[in-house]
């Protein structure tokens, strides 16, 4: 548990005194995110206050997790793991496509940065990569960091073959680093419910730690890989996303950008992964979910029947062009993603009191 809070902790202070000269330094320079505007032909909602906010805070987050895991390492002289490095090669990975992102919407000022079929290729080398390496590096209980097997609460009875488990593992990180890109959309929104998730994961890697079949072997014992050293990265992005939302929440002074969302979506993702808890994953990122379905709902409809069924998607801004002020969509979608996770870690918990 100490180290836990130690990670956190770094990680949040790199993030909460880092993110105000990230702020100063790309004011200085005008690298701001271009704001979409209502034409005859589409209606946005007003987000005119918010043009010349700094974009690519995400940098901060980044550099906030990779403070908090590898000092916590440093100063207990605890050796790095797999698992934790992986997922930050995967956060790191995911960052840099979001980087070249960020760059085209903040110094050529296009609103739709990467093209969608070269945003999802840069997705996929990383997805992919990480894939065929989560399953090298075995522990001295001889478990690696990923199980091709597919996971609910812990490792089912199906076992992948490699070509469908990097699939899916593909499928899991490209459904959920998109699932936060299209949420963040409001002030703090992304950041606040990925900081739930990333506490939710704590949560979860301490407890298949304390019940490890490291140290006893039993019916219900859990088969995780390096548990505790996946709670120190869990917490190091719980203290990072709480470190960034002091100057992301409403009116916010930086925006995350592609580069902070998608490198949070790997983050969870690859938590849901290397925890054995992959069907869990919509309860755990349960807001991210909702917006995701919303667009798909959105663009289906239309091409099918030429109506739409928002007002305007992702979801968040239906109630915006409702008239629903910013921090009160927030706030409440906050408490969804609350409840998503609250029934979560019930249903996780509950399997263990069955076993």
């Amino acid at each position: 548990m100490r180290l836990v809070v130690i990670s956190m902790a770094i990680a949040a202070v790199v993030a909460m005194v880092g993110t105000p000269l990230l702020i100063a330094l790309l004011a200085r320079h005008g690298y701001a995110q271009a704001i979409r505007v209502s034409t005859e032909n589409e209606a946005y909602p007003d987000h005119e206050g918010k043009r010349g906010t700094p974009s690519m805070g995400g940098v901060a987050i980044i550099v906030g997790v990779l403070a908090g895991y590898l000092i916590t390492h440093l100063v207990t002289w605890r050796p790095l793991t797999a698992s934790g490095l992986l997922i930050l090669y995967l956060m790191v990975g995911l960052g840099l496509v979001g980087v070249a992102d960020d760059y085209l919407k903040i110094f050529k000022q296009r609103s739709t940065g990467l093209r969608a079929r070269t945003k999802l290729i840069g997705q996929a080398a990383v997805a992919i990569s990480f894939a065929f390496l989560s399953v090298m590096f075995p522990n001295e209980m001889g478990e690696t960091p990923a199980s091709m097997a597919v996971s609910f609460l812990r490792d089912t009875p199906l076992v992948l073959p490699m070509g469908l488990f990097v699939l899916w593992v593909w499928f899991l990180i490209t459904a959920t680093t998109n699932g936060v890109n299209l949420t963040d959309g409001l002030d703090g929104l992304a950041t606040g419910a990925a900081f739930a998730s990333f506490l939710a994961y704590v949560l979860v890697s301490i407890w298949q730690y304390g019940q490890s079949c490291f140290f006893e072997q039993t019916s219900f014992c859990y088969t995780t890989a390096n548990p505790l050293d996946l709670a120190i990265v869990a917490a190091a992005g719980a203290g990072a996303t709480f470190g960034f939302l002091w100057w992301n929440t409403s009116p916010a002074r930086i925006f995350m950008g592609d580069t902070g969302s998608l490198a949070l979506g790997g983050g969870i993702a690859g938590l849901a992964i290397f925890t054995r808890t992959e069907l869990l994953l919509p309860f755990m990122a349960g807001l991210f979910l909702i917006i995701s379905v919303s667009v798909i709902l959105q663009v289906g409809s239309f091409k099918l029947t030429g109506r739409r069924v928002f007002r305007m998607a992702p979801l968040h801004h239906h109630f915006e062009m409702l008239g629903w002020p910013e921090i009160q969509i927030v706030v409440r979608f906050w408490i969804i993603q609350g409840l998503f996770i609250g029934a979560g870690l019930a249903l996780f918990y509950a399997e263990w009191v069955r076993s």
